[in-house]
């Protein structure tokens, strides 16, 4: 199985992740981490501005596909039966990896304001915390968020994420049991 999350900012792709990591045993990879070593090899600031940048560049200097083909070579050397891949933003990042058997899109979705929370709760990047409603809000008019609706009409399965934390380990656990028959 090959679950791809994709869905905006602060909807618990991450937290989809790392409970499939640790209750399935799940190879875990995500595009971020992609960007963020790069950004942390250049000693750049991890923010949302500087990962925008880098993955434009990126794409338009070597191909809307670059880091979809990364991330087909990381699925190919993942050592167990469930891979979880996080922050899919753009229709060319599932590419590769939706011809691969067992390949499952998944949205994850939740309020706008609870979302804004959640971001400024967890400090991830270094200008969450500062962030207002307004700038986050804005942010969702950028290119990379933009290209997250169209992936998002692409999607097999959706996790209603404005629960609690145990409603969506029911729902993934409920799309484990789904795709492993």
């Amino acid at each position: 199985m090959i679950f791809v999350f994709t869905g905006l900012p602060g909807s618990g792709k991450d937290s989809c992740l790392e409970y499939l990591r640790t209750k399935y045993n799940a190879a875990v990879f995500s595009f971020t981490t992609m960007l963020k070593d790069i950004l942390e090899r250049l000693y750049l600031e991890f923010n949302r501005d500087n990962l925008i940048k880098l993955s434009e560049t990126i794409r338009q200097t070597f191909g809307e596909d670059t880091l979809a083909k990364a991330m087909a070579l990381n699925v190919a050397k993942a050592p167990t039966d469930l891979i979880a891949i996080g922050n899919a933003r753009r229709l060319a990042d599932i590419k590769y990896l939706s011809d691969i058997p067992g390949f499952v899109l998944i949205e994850v979705a939740a309020d706008i304001k609870l979302r804004y929370e959640r971001i400024k709760q967890r400090h991830e990047k270094e200008n969450d915390a500062t962030q207002t409603f307004e700038q986050f809000v804005a942010d969702h008019e950028r290119s990379t968020e933009l290209s997250i609706l169209e992936l998002i009409k692409q999607t097999n399965e959706k996790i209603d994420n404005n629960g609690n934390l145990q409603s969506m380990h029911k729902q993934l656990d409920a799309l484990v049991n789904k795709y492993a028959t």
